[in-house]
This record gives structure tokens, C-alpha cells and sequence, in this order.
């Protein structure tokens, strides 16, 4: 079998072909995410409801502590009307069961991988002891099992859960292994947003498909990486939310809140109803206070959550959520049918929440991370500070307590992602972000971009990973060890 550094060197030298016949360089970092056109015919938009993925149930609940199980294993799904796409779902379905989880109330969830393949479990966003955190190399076998603790000491918000599996996050996680997680607690519960039918979690993400309905994806046969093509990360010509393409939801004239999560390998949204939309959260919960905008851009891995008010609109009215980063098919994601006057009591208050603000001042140490391709072991890879990731290696060691600023720089765009815990966004390009401070675990670099962060290391010692969203870019070496100690 190849080795990894084998895989990558072969990958990276096809990749420095490539690029020479295209007359540009990679290894001044210009690879681009590029599109994976379907061989089957795109559906027709807005022509199946949106589907919304069952709230799992605890298969047992004693001193405080909710049991999940989540199956692994290979299925069978309608993604595309008339075809039946295999799939990798927890639980057989894509995306997996929604997790809803109380603050302070421990919730374990047993994993059981039923697929062919090695797994790992990830809580993106979760404040996660290091032996429940999915390290990309603690696997689970095929036909093993493992418990993932999670204490739920953090405030409500909206995660997502995934595969991490070393160098085929990308491919895995394309095949079906992702899923909502909810965390609630008094706080927000006691505020007036919309709830119940009117909270609705979408997941979004974007594939392609074969001719007869299987996913396509441009990985290498038994080794990690994909095409030289699609070494800056592959994009899809279907978008899917909740699983579904093009879905449409019918809704009455009232707010709804949505939780929009970024699940695509690759691809960025800029997302718009055309209208007013007020963003309640971001990654870490809710804002300090409620912020109307626009447009919400999402790279790979963020989240955010907006109040839409369709009292705004007639009945009849359709409302497309459109996507400003895409073109033809790609810059449309979902639409709302407005189709009943009901009942509304729900508010959007003008304070949220309390948001700490961590000062930068009482950093015990400043740290760099440039994330880039470049040169290895003869060929091109995505790095970060020059060096491939090695699960071994640690490239920083911060103090358990310690408040530390992390300086993020890129060559091309990078989503990055922090495990363990949230941070603040201090700087971009120099520049102090407007409004107050937001708690974040994924931020997006955009092309030969610095961006700053702060961040405080609490109540876990032990491994951690800081890496690339952009899965293509994280397979092949862009993720950097560190350990809390």
C-alpha cells in the first residue's frame, strides 16, 4: 500500500503538470476550487419540500446524562426524483438525526461504525474533552464502536457534527456523514424567538452526481487526495439543503428562524432572501444584540442563524434564498412559499445576549500561522507554516487559562477552524471588525489575507487540531497538532 507521503508526492507532482500546461504556478499558491459537473440532469428546482431530519431520541437518560446511539452505515436515498443515490448516513440517513442537547446536561454518544471504512467522530464547535474531540487519527474500525462525551458546558448554539477521519474527511463526509446539533439552554430559552416549526435547521451543502444517481467525487483509487484538477477543492453543480435539492418550504406569514450551516467541502454562500433578514447568531450562539443585514456569508464549516419575517409578504408571495457567490443553478439554494396568515407571538428583543470580550492585551503570547501551498517532499501540498501535518508533531503548547492571539495569513482563501474552543475575531487586514465581539470556531481567509484572532484555553488538557475547512485542502496536510497543557 502507499504511503501517504507517497500519495501526496504523486498527487503533487501530477498537480505541478497541471499546472505548468495552464501557464501558472502552484506553488505561489493559485489553485481554485473547481466545479464537478453531474452527468445526470440537474432537477428542477423548487420541486420537492424541504425535508427537516428527525430530532434523535436518547436510547436512555439517568443521572443527568442522555445516551445517543448513532449507526453508521451504508444506505440507500432519493436525493435526486426517480434515482436512488448509495450514501454513508449516521443512522441510514443524509444528513444524520439532529442532536439536541441541554447545557450542563452531560450527552454520550456511541458510535458505531457499520461501514467499510475506519471513522471518527467530530462535535464542530464542541468544548469537547481531547478523548471525545475526534482526532483525526483515534478510528473507529469497521464493526467497532466508541463512546464521545460531551459535558455541554457552553452556551446554546448551533453545531454541526461530522466525520474527521484523517485525509478522507473530504470524500466521507461528501458521502452523507454529517448532521445538526443543537445545543439550548435557559438563557435563550427565555427570550421571545420563534421556536418550535418556526426553528428550522438547514443544512447546506453541494454534490454531483453520476448518470444513474450515485455521487460523484474526484478522489485517487486506495490513496488520500484527489485529481490535480481539484486539488483547491471541489464544488458541486447540486445544491442540497437538508439533503434535498432546491427544496421548498411553505410558510405562514410570521418570523422563522433559521439556522443555516455551511456543510459543503469547498464551497462559500452569500446568502440574501432579497430583503431585510436580522442575524440573532453566529458559530459560538447568540449575538450581543441582533444585527439586520443584507447578505450572510458562509465558508465551509460556519454557521449563523437569522430571523426572516414573512409577515413582510403577501400570501402567495414566493421568497427565494439565493446565493450571491454562485452563478445559474448554484446561486439558488431554497425557496419559501407564503401560504397562511397564523398566530405570532415571537419577538426579536434588542439585547440577546452576553457576550464576553476577551482582551488581547492579557495575551501571554502571539502566534503565527500561514496557511499556503508550497513544496513537499517533492511535490505540492496545502501546509501550514511550511510543514504537511503529522499527528505526532504539536506546533504550539498553550497554557491551560491562558488567553493567546493567533495571527491567521493566507495565499488563497482558507476557512479555518479552532477545536476546543471559540474565539473572537480581532483584526482583518489590519482592520477591527465592526460591531461588538462574537464568539466564532471558523473563521474565512480570504486570498492573501491576515486575520487575528483571540482566544482563551479552558478546563481540557491534551491534542487538539487547528486546520483548513476546505476538506480537499485539510486531506492533503493542512492541519497543524497543538496541545493544551
Amino acid at each position: 500500500m502507499p504511503t501517504r507521503r507517497d500519495a501526496l508526492r504523486l498527487l503533487g507532482l501530477g498537480a505541478v503538470a497541471a499546472a505548468g500546461a495552464q501557464g501558472c504556478s502552484l506553488l505561489a499558491g493559485t489553485p481554485q476550487p473547481q466545479l464537478l459537473t453531474s452527468a445526470a440532469p440537474l432537477p428542477r428546482q423548487f420541486a420537492v419540500p424541504l425535508p427537516v431530519p428527525e430530532v434523535a431520541k436518547p436510547v436512555r437518560s439517568a443521572g443527568g446524562v442522555d445516551f445517543y446511539e448513532l449507526t453508521e452505515r451504508a444506505a440507500e436515498a432519493e436525493v435526486l426524483p426517480g434515482l436512488r443515490t448509495p450514501i454513508w448516513g449516521y443512522g441510514g440517513t443524509f444528513p444524520g438525526p439532529t442532536i439536541q442537547a441541554e447545557r450542563g446536561r452531560r450527552t454520550v454518544v456511541k458510535l458505531i461504525n457499520q461501514l467499510g471504512e475506519p471513522t471518527v467522530l467530530h462535535l464542530h464547535g464542541g468544548h469537547t474533552p481531547p478523548e471525545s474531540d475526534g482526532y483525526p487519527t483515534d478510528l473507529v474500525a469497521p464493526g467497532a464502536a466508541r463512546e464521545y462525551v460531551f459535558p455541554m458546558e457552553q452556551r446554546a448554539a448551533t453545531l454541526w457534527y461530522h466525520d474527521h477521519r484523517m485525509d478522507y474527511t473530504g470524500p466521507q463526509v461528501w458521502r452523507g456523514l454529517a448532521g445538526m446539533f443543537l445545543v439550548r439552554d435557559e438563557p435563550e430559552r427565555a427570550l421571545p424567538l420563534p421556536d418550535g416549526e418556526r426553528d428550522v435547521p438547514l443544512l447546506i451543502c453541494d454534490r454531483s452526481f453520476a448518470a444513474d444517481g450515485t455521487m460523484l467525487y474526484p478522489g485517487l483509487e486506495n490513496r488520500p487526495g484527489v485529481r490535480e484538477a481539484y486539488m483547491g477543492g471541489v464544488l458541486g453543480d447540486v445544491i442540497l439543503v437538508n439533503g434535498a435539492p432546491w427544496p421548498e418550504l411553505r410558510v405562514a406569514r410570521a418570523r422563522y428562524r433559521l439556522r443555516l450551516c455551511n456543510a459543503s467541502n469547498a464551497r462559500v454562500y452569500e446568502l440574501t432572501t432579497g430583503g431585510p433578514m436580522v442575524r440573532i447568531g453566529s458559530d459560538g450562539g447568540l449575538l450581543a444584540a441582533p444585527r439586520t443585514v443584507k447578505q450572510v456569508r458562509l465558508a465551509p464549516g460556519e454557521r449563523a442563524e437569522v430571523i426572516v419575517d414573512f409577515a413582510a409578504y403577501k400570501l402567495g408571495q414566493h421568497v427565494e434564498l439565493r446565493n450571491l457567490a454562485g452563478e445559474g443553478a448554484q446561486g439558488k439554494v431554497l425557496r419559501f412559499v407564503v401560504d397562511r396568515d397564523e398566530a405570532d407571538d415571537s419577538a426579536v428583543p434588542p439585547r440577546l445576549a452576553v457576550v464576553e470580550a476577551l482582551d488581547p492585551a492579557k495575551a501571554t503570547v502571539t502566534r503565527d500561522f500561514d496557511f499556503s501551498s508550497g513544496s513537499m517532499h517533492g511535490g505540492v501540498g496545502w501546509l501550514i507554516n511550511g510543514r504537511p501535518f503529522d499527528p505526532k508533531r504539536m506546533e504550539a503548547r498553550p497554557k491551560l487559562g491562558d488567553i493567546e492571539v493567533w495571527r491567521l495569513t493566507s495565499d488563497v482563501a482558507h476557512p479555518v477552524h479552532l477545536h476546543l474552543d471559540a474565539f473572537q475575531v480581532l483584526s482583518v487586514n489590519g482592520e477591527r471588525p465592526d460591531g461588538p465581539p462574537e464568539w466564532k470556531d471558523t473563521v474565512e481567509l480570504r486570498d492573501a489575507q491576515t486575520v487575528e484572532i483571540v482566544t482563551r484555553f479552558t478546563d481540557y488538557r491534551g491534542r487538539y487540531v487547528l486546520h483548513c475547512h476546505n476538506l480537499e485542502h485539510e486531506d492533503m496536510a493542512m492541519m497543524a497538532g497543538f496541545e493544551v497543557v
